[in-house]
């Protein structure tokens, strides 16, 4: 039996989740987690197969979790969930130590196939996603999101929102030059100078939804 964690702020989709794996009868969740914190503490308790968790969620973000999880058990099955296909998106949740993703535009066998996979140690992209995602780039920019790290993402992405760096040292229980020498790292890396650009190139690549 396959053990799993469900990551989502909405509960509906939790359920929906929950009840699509549990049908297969090799497949069991474990625990439900509405935010990061409560994942992470979930992953910790449950010591879960395979972690299926959203990429948005209110306050940090899916990809925090994973970041979280790879640096506690380094072989983590983690799956990452979004309503986006961003190419630069996806590079960085594999390269963060993802095994999956899933768009939730993608048929709802998918996600069962892709916990399948997991379990045998394999990677898996959904159906709507195109085979060469993460192996062929003709797109510099995205290239340049791809080069961030996890941690950087997530700082872009509270930055993008509108959070002032106190507020993203807060959430991420970080220092406040820590946050401050990341967003110039960001800033080199992506080629933006300005707070406007952040966020135009973050509302691009999907990090953030255009009216969020």
């Amino acid at each position: 039996m396959i053990s799993v964690l469900l990551v989502d702020d909405h509960p509906v989709v939790r359920a929906g989740y929950s009840r699509l794996l549990e049908q297969d009868g090799g497949i069991v969740v474990v625990a439900q987690a509405a935010s990061v914190d409560e994942g992470y503490a979930a992953f910790v308790e449950h010591q879960p197969d395979v972690t299926v968790s959203d990429v948005s969620m209110a306050g940090t973000g899916g990809l925090e979790l994973l970041r979280k999880i790879c640096l506690r058990e380094a072989a983590a099955r983690v799956i990452m969930c979004s309503m986006h296909d961003s190419p630069a998106l996806v590079r960085s949740a594999f390269s963060g130590g993802a095994t999956g993703f899933v768009t939730k535009n993608a048929p709802p066998d998918n996600l069962l196939l892709a916990v399948r996979q997991a379990m045998l140690g394999q990677s898996y992209l959904s159906d709507d996603l195109p085979r060469g995602l993460l192996y062929e780039s003709t797109n510099e920019e995205a290239d340049r999101v791809s080069q961030l790290t996890l941690r950087e993402v997530e700082i872009w992405r509270l930055l993008a929102l509108g959070h002032t760096a106190a507020e993203c040292a807060q959430l991420l229980n970080l220092s406040l030059k820590t946050v401050a020498n990341n967003q110039t790292l960001i800033r080199d890396k992506l080629g933006v100078s300005t707070s406007a650009a952040l966020v135009h190139l973050a509302q691009r690549h999907h990090i953030i939804d255009r009216f969020s």
